[in-house]
């Protein structure tokens, strides 16, 4: 299965070593404000998506929880809530990281492609809008099966394919508002024409859930959100 996302940009043909620093460039410059432009793009939804990824979490109740891509650790708070969890947030991005409160999880810097974990360390790891900024999707969905335990599962939220009657009105919000407002509010247009050029590169829920079953997964599944603007997708590591 051909790899989408090593060699563009957006829509932009690129090597995968431009691909990963462009990407990183993206993610350092909007850092201050990413938490504000998710609720402004999203008028807050994006919170509702990320309740319904931890709830179905909410399976793997203890252990190792390393919550991939996870900047700022929007997702890390609601993860490490739950007693006797051990959460991580592991991100390429160092003024990602620095931007959000870093408490009741530790951080890691490093790259999905090339996990800093040993084999079978993690019990749940979970990515929320971060698979589409790989430099490779099938290399680091190979490296989350390595990093899993048997029987472990994986948790990936991510932009997907709306329904056909959502389509052209979510296509000219794309387009037209949202590198509007990221030159407005976070300084950064390359960066939103970078977002809704991604989103539309990203493979759709059941090629997705081909990725996860090709890379070793089992009990692959996925749920849409809001029509599905976005996708929940789930596999666990065969025991």
């Amino acid at each position: 299965m051909t790899d989408p996302l090593t060699h563009t940009f957006g829509f932009k043909d690129v090597t995968s070593a431009e691909r990963r620093r462009r990407i990183r460039d993206v993610f350092d410059g909007v850092a201050p404000r990413y938490d504000l432009m998710n609720d402004m793009l999203s008028f807050g939804i994006h919170r509702l998506w990320k309740r319904a990824m931890v709830r179905r979490a909410g399976e793997i109740a203890d252990g190792v929880v390393v919550d991939l891509a996870g900047g700022t650790g929007d997702v890390a708070r609601r993860l490490a809530r739950t007693p006797g969890r051990r959460v991580c947030v592991l991100d390429p991005s160092l003024p990602m990281m620095r931007a959000g409160e870093q408490r009741g999880w530790s951080c890691i810097a490093g790259e999905g492609e090339a996990l800093p974990l040993a084999d079978g360390a993690a019990d749940l790891i979970t990515i929320a809008f971060g698979m589409r900024n790989m430099t490779s999707l099938d290399g680091a969905l190979a490296e989350i099966v390595r990093a899993l335990r048997p029987g472990g599962l994986f948790l990936c939220l991510e932009f997907s394919c709306p329904h056909w009657w959502l389509k052209p009105f979510y296509d000219l919000y794309s387009f037209l508002v949202i590198p509007r407002l990221g030159a407005w509010v976070a300084r950064q247009p390359a960066a939103y024409d970078y977002l809704v050029e991604s989103i539309r590169r990203f493979p759709g829920q059941e090629e997705m859930k081909a990725h996860l079953e090709t890379a070793g997964l089992e009990r692959v599944g996925y749920s849409n959100l809001s029509f599905g603007i976005a996708c929940l997708h789930w596999g666990y590591r065969p025991t």
